[in-house]
Parts: C-alpha cells; sequence; structure tokens
C-alpha cells in the first residue's frame, strides 16, 4: 500500500465517525501524507454577538484539518496542544479553506501548522497543533 492509498483509506474510514465535521458541514478536500485541505462555509449559526464569525468555529474548522493531517499516517494521534491567532474577522456565508502541514514528525510527537484561508485567498487564521500518538490505527496493515 502507498502512503497516498493509506491516506485516502484513513479519510474513509475517519470522516465515516466525524460526526462534527459532518454536522457543521466541513468537507475534506484533500489528504495526502501530513498535509490535509478542508473547507467550510460559515453558517448563520456560527456568528457570535458581534455578526462575525465566533472564532471557535474557526478553530473548529483548523482542529479539523490538524486532526486529518496527523491522522493521515494510520497512526491514531491525537492533539496534545494547540494554539491559534485570528488575523481577520470572517462574515457569515463565506467560504473558508484550512491547509494543515506536518512540520516535524518523531517518535509519538508531531507538530502541525494550518493555515485558514477565504476563498479569494485572504489569510484569517494561524494554527499550531502539537499531536500525540494514541494506540490504535484505522485499519489493520500487514506488518513491513
Amino acid at each position: 500500500m502507498t502512503p497516498q492509498e493509506r491516506a485516502d483509506k484513513v479519510k474513509q474510514l475517519m470522516y465515516a465517525h466525524d460526526t462534527t465535521a459532518q454536522n457543521l458541514g466541513i468537507e475534506v478536500l484533500e489528504l495526502q501524507p501530513g498535509f490535509a485541505r478542508l473547507q467550510m462555509r460559515v453558517a448563520p449559526q456560527m456568528t457570535n454577538g458581534h455578526g462575525i464569525c465566533h472564532g471557535g468555529y474557526m478553530f473548529i474548522l483548523a482542529d479539523t484539518a490538524f486532526a486529518y493531517s496527523c491522522n493521515s499516517h494510520n497512526q491514531r494521534a491525537v492533539a496534545a496542544g494547540a494554539q491559534i491567532d485570528f488575523l481577520a474577522p470572517v462574515q457569515c456565508n463565506e467560504l473558508l479553506f484550512a491547509e494543515a502541514r506536518e512540520q516535524h514528525l518523531a517518535g509519538r510527537t508531531g507538530v502541525y501548522d494550518v493555515k485558514v484561508r477565504r476563498e479569494n485567498g485572504d489569510l484569517v487564521a494561524l494554527f499550531r497543533g502539537k499531536s500525540a500518538t494514541i494506540k490504535g490505527q484505522f485499519f489493520e496493515e500487514p506488518a513491513a
């Protein structure tokens, strides 16, 4: 199995159980080993008292891209920590894209950077997540 075939299978199996992404309309557009690209449209119920997208929803989008990226190797991983910087307000009905890239992976720990952008490419948030692998895989693979 190639690394890309592995990532494709993880994407399918992971999304089938990802009710948060499904309920928020988050779509996984692309998954490669150590890389994920997702999109989400900001719905009216995602806005705050200022009439802009609540930062928590931008965090969820970025965190979800991070999750797919760090699980793309078929070794289950969870967040050990994350931070986000909000750079610009986002309006209702805007389409957001999150791209997560693996920066470092060694032992049980990984570091991933996520850029959240508008449809026109403007950067609206920067996220950094640290992953920790846990027991298990999404599917059994023969030993090498």
